[in-house]
Parts: structure tokens; C-alpha cells; sequence
């Protein structure tokens, strides 16, 4: 098989990945997506770096580097270009757009009846303003989200409608979801890693303040996913259309589980501190058995 692994960035992941990947008996290629071009006097006018001419039967995608909205495009225009023409992309990219834009997300799974906090996406300052006077207040705040954004960078709780930053601080897009506090005041939520369709393992991340992610000085801890948890973890990777990704989970005040946010280029640095599973064997496993099958992942309706 000709397999490549795209990463525009992180050393230790990619080492991880191609350790995984030479050990299960691949040989992949590594490049990145700003290499490939178009070049249409060929028989084959995609360019991947690595592959004479030819294309790779799959590609495991670690990052996409940031860039401009052209830059992005192409590349993702690359990947989807790739799925057209028979490689196998885990993940694709229609699951990365799906994952990326928040508010795709949280419609997907509304539409798919998973449970999630109540979320009100909006354009306009004057609407998310009455929301905001109509749903939050001291002690009940919103949560104010990037509608690009990951790690827990950019995140601001809202109680009122003055807080709220102008249009053009926030791309034109009010992601506003309601924030959801363990009843015995701790700074914790949970992260559940699905690879091919099962949850194989999980974290407790806990902070010193409402942000817990890893990136952001949160604190890994052990975490065996009860049944619950996984099957929603599961069901949520499904919904998106992930080959691998991280689930992250808060309680409910109930007994049970919502759904944060779906990752479609997780890390799991933090995770694999905490877990003796191999999360990148587990990774390698699952998209080498995608690509001798020829399956990704199914796509569900919008």
C-alpha cells in the first residue's frame, strides 16, 4: 500500500505516528498538504510529494497548518480531490469541516438527537445581545466560543448583553452555548478518544479555573469511559463523520453525559500520560484496516 501521513506541525505526534505506522509493516511518506500542487500537464495533475506520479492508496491527516482562507481552501480542496480519485483520508475533509465549524457540529448533533448543551449560533450583535438578555444571567452564563477555534483559546463566559464584543471581534458569528457546572463546584470535564468507530480510552482534565484543556494548563488524570460515556462518544463521532477524533464530555447534573465539542485533529499528549493504550497504534490499526478495505468512514445526511 502507499500510504502517507500528512502533519504540517507537531514533532511528537508525528513521531508517534510513524513509529505506529513502520511498526503495523506500512511505509509512509511524510509531506506536507502546502507541498502538493496542481499541475495540469500531467497524466495526473495532483502532485503529492513522495509518490512518482501516483497517488497514495491512503493518508492519515495530522494537521493542516494555518494560513490564509485561500491557503486552507487549497488544501482542503487537495484532500477532497484525493477522496474523489479513490485514496482513502482519515480523516476526510468533509468530517474536518463538519468538526471545524462549530455550528455545524452542534446542528449535527441536534439532528441526531445526541445530547449536547443548548447552543444559539447568530450574525448579528442586536440578536446575540437578546439571547444573551433572554438566556443568561449572574450565576448562568453563555459561553462565547470562536466558531474556529480549538485548545480553549478565545473562550469568554457572557451574563449580559453588554459584554458581548463587537461584530468584527468575532468574525460575524455569535457561537453562544450554555455553560453547564458540575454541581460540586470542580474544574472538570472529560475527553474521550474514538478510533473506528470505538471509544478506546479517556481522561479527566481537570483546571484551577473553567478552561481545563491540556493546552491550557489543565491537568490529565485517569478516566476508564463508563458504558454511557463511550456509547455518546461513539455516537457523536459517527454523527461527524470521524475516523479518529476526541470527544469532549461534560456531565449533565443528571447521571449522564453531554457533548462538547467533536475533534477532528486531536492531540493526546496529555491523554497518553494517563492511559497505557497506545493511542497511536490504535490510530495506524484503524486507518491501515480503512485502507485495505477501501472504507472511510460514512458520512450521515445533513
Amino acid at each position: 500500500m502507499r500510504i502517507g501521513l500528512a502533519a504540517d506541525n507537531g514533532a511528537w505526534h508525528k513521531a508517534r505516528l510513524l513509529a505506529a505506522l513502520t511498526a503495523l509493516g506500512a511505509t509512509p511518506v511524510l509531506f506536507s498538504l502546502a507541498d502538493v500542487t496542481v499541475e495540469t500537464g500531467y497524466p495526473e495533475p495532483l502532485r503529492v510529494p513522495g509518490f512518482d506520479g501516483a497517488l497514495p492508496d491512503g493518508v492519515l491527516l495530522r494537521t493542516i497548518a494555518g494560513g490564509t482562507f485561500e491557503a486552507t481552501t487549497m488544501r482542503l480542496g487537495v484532500l477532497h480531490a484525493l477522496v474523489a480519485a479513490g485514496t482513502v483520508v482519515w480523516n476526510g475533509p468533509s468530517a474536518i469541516e463538519r468538526s471545524v465549524d462549530k455550528a455545524m457540529t452542534s446542528l449535527l448533533l441536534a439532528r441526531h438527537r445526541i445530547p449536547t448543551p443548548e447552543t444559539f449560533v447568530l450574525s448579528r450583535r442586536d440578536a446575540a445581545a437578546a439571547v444573551v438578555a433572554r438566556e443568561a444571567a449572574p450565576g448562568r452564563p453563555l459561553v462565547l466560543k470562536p466558531l474556529f477555534g480549538s485548545q480553549g483559546e478565545g473562550l469568554q463566559l457572557i451574563t449580559r448583553p453588554e459584554e458581548l464584543p463587537p461584530e468584527e471581534l468575532v468574525g460575524r458569528v455569535y457561537y453562544l452555548q450554555r455553560y453547564v457546572a458540575r454541581r460540586d463546584g470542580a474544574w472538570q470535564d472529560y475527553r474521550v478518544f474514538v478510533c473506528a468507530g470505538r471509544a478506546v480510552a479517556g481522561m479527566i482534565r481537570e483546571g484551577d479555573g473553567w478552561i481545563t484543556n491540556v493546552h491550557r494548563g489543565g491537568r490529565p488524570l485517569p478516566w476508564r469511559p463508563p458504558a454511557r460515556a463511550a456509547e455518546l462518544a461513539e455516537a457523536a463521532a459517527a454523527a461527524v463523520g470521524c475516523g479518529y477524533t476526541g470527544i469532549d464530555l461534560v456531565e449533565d447534573g443528571e447521571g449522564g453525559f453531554q457533548v462538547l465539542e467533536v475533534n477532528s485533529m486531536p492531540a493526546w499528549s496529555g491523554l497518553q500520560q494517563v492511559t497505557s493504550v497506545d493511542i497511536a497504534r490504535e490510530v495506524a490499526a484503524g486507518f491501515l484496516a480503512a485502507v485495505r478495505t477501501g472504507q472511510a468512514p460514512r458520512l450521515v445526511a445533513l
